[in-house]
């Protein structure tokens, strides 16, 4: 047997596994060690990707609350405005009722008094963003700003479906009608 012949058959022998271990170079058995912490490494940062997902879905919903909350009270409080704009409409009504009952006595003082307060009264309203809807007598009839109360013959052929008697002013807050005028129309 020659020397190459003795080297082959030592190759083509199984080692065991005591040999493998001594023949490892010293890397490779750190690199071993290292695998639990990279284990532990990429644990972490799955957790951490995680918990920071859930930050930010708990920082959106909390923006969100936030956001609906200050529309919930914004509303809130242009619903009071308007409600309260609506209450004071009737005072309107008896200011013009007052004034047409004060001029049958003729003393010009107290109408004038009451009708400065009136008109200051108005233009508070006015600011508010709350104006009358105008309409006078032969105006046609429009649903989208009138409430007939009643039909009455109408006089001449032209005043069929138009206005004849305004009973009570229409209002309307910014664009929108809060109380339709009060008409009497011509059938």
């Amino acid at each position: 047997m020659n020397i190459n012949q003795k080297n082959t058959e030592e190759q083509s022998k199984p080692y065991s596994t005591n040999e493998i271990n001594k023949i490892k170079p010293s890397f490779c058995k750190k690199k071993e060690t290292y695998d639990p912490l990279k284990k532990e490494i990429e644990f972490l940062k799955k957790e951490f990707e995680k918990e920071k997902d859930k930050f930010l879905r708990l920082f959106a919903e909390f923006e969100n609350y936030k956001k609906r909350i200050q529309k919930e009270r914004f509303d809130i409080f242009r619903d009071v405005h308007e409600q309260i704009l609506i209450d004071l409409i009737p005072i309107l009504d008896d200011f013009e009722r007052g004034i047409k009952e004060l001029k049958k006595y003729q003393e010009e003082h107290p109408v004038k008094g009451i009708f400065l307060i009136q008109e200051k009264f108005i233009n508070i309203l006015k600011e508010k963003e709350l104006n009358k809807i105008k309409i006078k007598k032969g105006d046609d009839f429009n649903t989208d700003f009138h409430e007939a109360i009643t039909q009455i013959p109408a006089v001449t052929e032209d005043l069929k479906g138009k206005i004849i008697e305004i009973i009570e002013a229409g209002y309307i807050l910014k664009g929108k009608v809060i109380r339709h005028a009060k008409v009497i129309i011509g059938k």
